[in-house]
């Protein structure tokens, strides 16, 4: 069987990424000098980029809700879904925050806590605590969905009405024509083959950091650079095992067992550990959400920068980065949808699951600290070991032993699904959108994916990981402003 590709895709970010991935590794202390100096520029230069970009793609899906356009329906007036809204959401959840939600759960609303924005007192424990919990829905809330939602939408669109290949050019058709099957188009997939494969590596370090500091916690094992690699080497055969049987088994599987435990996880977590004050902390946490969200949306005359540019900024950018990636996975399995109901599913209720999910691990650990004066979790937030944080708030819990242990294993089975996930997004790109490319493949970008996590975490950990991440996102902000605009365009043509 021959190989499918878009020659020109796939051999320029092939080559450049096995590059990068030799440069990174044979000249370690250079790529992390180089690649630490190139994350303060990016997130103090173009701060403005990313906040407008992102905002205005809130702005506009909200828009789109509740206009006639949100009435119009993807892949035709006779389309019908291939999945349950369940299986569909669990999938588009699945991909898109999984390790995610894991590592930062208990660590940001405590970080916020310690370190509030917009010139709040720390020493004004209710408001810290409410914006603990409002900044770190912030950042996993609207604004990050809102992203995936205008790649998904753009390529399901455009993809199951307009009868248009499964890859990020498509989406520029209105505007471009067929010149999106010249150079132009080659530009844009090939910006987002590397926002997919180093935004996915920033996550898959982070997996395998929290996963090694776990075990470290739980059983002993040494947590070492070895240890990373060889758990990264692992869960990268295990992604590679589940790209190649597909879709609709390895994958689908995988992303049900995911949010089954996760949700089981939240659930013990929430019954176990201060119940009302979570639920407290959650109606606080979304009604300071609402209240600070412009004043967070803002960037000229802040001087909480820490804030801005070490979170704000790399959290834009970091989705950004993942967008082709999460959004040519939904796109996959969205067709049949309404704009309106692919909106709100994509949209809204991620934000609100992400509140509650905050509200129960960071609100449970922060009434740990205010309430019982247990000072484990913020002294680990303090000396910066972030993948210890949910072990140590798990330390206080009944069960402590087993609900440390499911949570390993959530954050491996949430590696793999990321892994295997973006290996067939990246496979459909660098094939023309073709979804049927041979599974050779589909294993050479999984083992390509692996092999950046390494390269980026031995050179330079995370300061490295994400700086890639913010390197990559910065040229494909502006393919999504234009996005907005093709799809603006696609869609009143469809509904007149």
């Amino acid at each position: 069987m021959g190989l499918d590709i878009n020659a020109p895709v796939f051999l320029v970010s092939g080559i450049t990424i096995v590059a990068f991935i030799v440069g990174a590794l044979v000249f370690r202390e250079s790529a992390t000098k180089t690649l630490g100096d190139l994350r303060v520029w990016v997130t103090t230069a173009f701060d403005w980029l990313f906040m407008i970009t992102v905002s205005a793609m809130v702005l506009f899906c909200l828009f789109l809700i509740v206009s006639p356009l949100g009435k119009v329906r993807i892949g035709g007036r006779d389309s019908v879904p291939d999945y349950s809204r369940a299986t569909w959401f669990a999938m588009l959840f699945a991909a898109g925050v999984g390790i995610g939600l894991m590592f930062f759960g208990v660590l940001e609303p405590v970080y916020y806590f310690q370190n509030p924005p917009l010139g709040i007192d720390p020493a004004d424990k209710e408001a810290a605590l409410a914006i603990g919990i409002a900044g770190a829905t912030f950042h996993w809330g609207l604004h990050a969905w809102a992203i995936y939602a205008i790649v998904g939408l753009g390529l399901a669109f455009f993809t199951y009405s307009w009868g248009l290949p499964l890859t990020i050019r498509s989406t520029f058709y209105p505007l471009l024509g067929d010149r999106v099957w010249g150079w132009g188009g080659h530009v844009i997939d090939i910006f987002a083959i590397f926002a997919t494969l180093f935004g996915l590596a920033t996550s898959l370090g982070l997996g395998a950091q929290q996963a090694t500091d776990g075990l470290n916690y739980v059983l002993g094992v040494p947590a070492t650079d070895f240890t990373r690699v060889v758990l990264i080497i692992a869960i990268t055969a295990m992604a590679t095992i589940s790209v190649v049987t597909g879709l609709d088994v390895g994958i689908k599987r995988l992303s049900q067992f995911n949010m089954i435990f996760a949700v089981l996880l939240m659930l013990v977590v929430l019954a176990v550990g201060p119940t009302l004050d979570v639920f407290r902390s959650f109606f606080v946490g979304l009604g300071e959400y609402i209240v600070r969200i412009v004043p967070l949306s803002n960037w000229i005359g802040r001087e909480d920068t820490d804030f801005l540019h070490g979170w704000t900024t790399f959290y834009w950018a970091w989705w950004i980065a993942w967008a082709p990636f999460v959004g040519t996975f939904i796109a996959r399995i969205s067709k049949g949808r309404t704009v309106r109901e692919f909106l709100v599913f994509v949209l809204v209720l991620p934000t609100l699951f992400g509140l509650l999910w905050m509200s129960v691990f960071g609100g449970t650990a922060l009434h740990q600290f205010l309430v019982n004066g247990y000072t484990g979790v913020t002294e680990t937030v303090t000396a910066w070991q972030p993948g210890l944080v949910l072990f140590k708030m798990l330390e206080q819990l009944p069960l402590t032993g087993l609900l440390s242990f499911v949570s390993i294993i959530l954050v491996i089975v949430f590696f793999v699904t990321s892994s295997d996930s973006g290996s067939l997004v990246v496979d459909t790109i660098s094939a023309g959108g073709k979804m049927d490319a041979p599974v050779v493949q589909r294993v050479f970008w999984c083992v390509v994916e692996g092999l950046v996590a390494i390269a980026l975490l031995l050179g330079g950990g995370l300061q490295s990981l994400q700086a890639a991440s913010l390197l990559t996102a910065l040229p494909f902000a502006i393919v999504l402003v234009g996005m907005i605009v093709s799809i603006w365009i696609g869609l009143r043509r469809e509904l007149h």
